[in-house]
């Protein structure tokens, strides 16, 4: 997990030093990349558990709908912080290095949120005997 998350951060910095500073193609390939970390981390943790084609299935919807959780609550939270930075237009032509902070940030909420989700999940699959055993 530790290395989806590297990838994550990379990716989302690579695509703002290398990408498109349009207005169309940078929020698109951030989507893109978004997409692609919530379906490793999806992958990941069902391959690692040993999940059955029904444990995949699970998997990956579940991941889905965390992602887009987390996709939401960045929005909210980039909504309340670009005004706090006073930036000088749009954070995608802006020089300032918090920019890069925030991608960061961006990726790894992008790879809390299908986290959180699974967790939640196999929870329930855990069953009441090994959630009592527990407590």
């Amino acid at each position: 997990m530790k290395m989806i998350a590297l990838g994550a951060v990379v990716a989302m910095i690579l695509l703002d030093l290398l990408g498109t500073r349009s207005s169309v193609g940078g929020p698109m390939g951030m989507l893109m990349i978004s997409f692609v970390i919530i379906l490793a981390v999806g992958i990941y943790e069902a391959w690692a558990n040993q999940r059955g084609p029904l444990g995949w299935i699970v998997n990956l919807v579940t991941a889905l709908l965390g992602g887009l959780v987390a996709i939401i609550i960045e929005g909210m939270l980039m909504g309340a912080a670009l005004p706090l930075l006073r930036l000088d237009g749009s954070l995608a032509s802006s020089t300032n290095p918090a920019k890069y902070l925030l991608y960061a940030a961006m990726a790894l909420l992008t790879v809390l949120g299908p986290w959180a989700a699974l967790q939640i999940i196999n929870r329930f699959r855990q069953g009441p005997t090994h959630r009592a055993a527990e407590g």
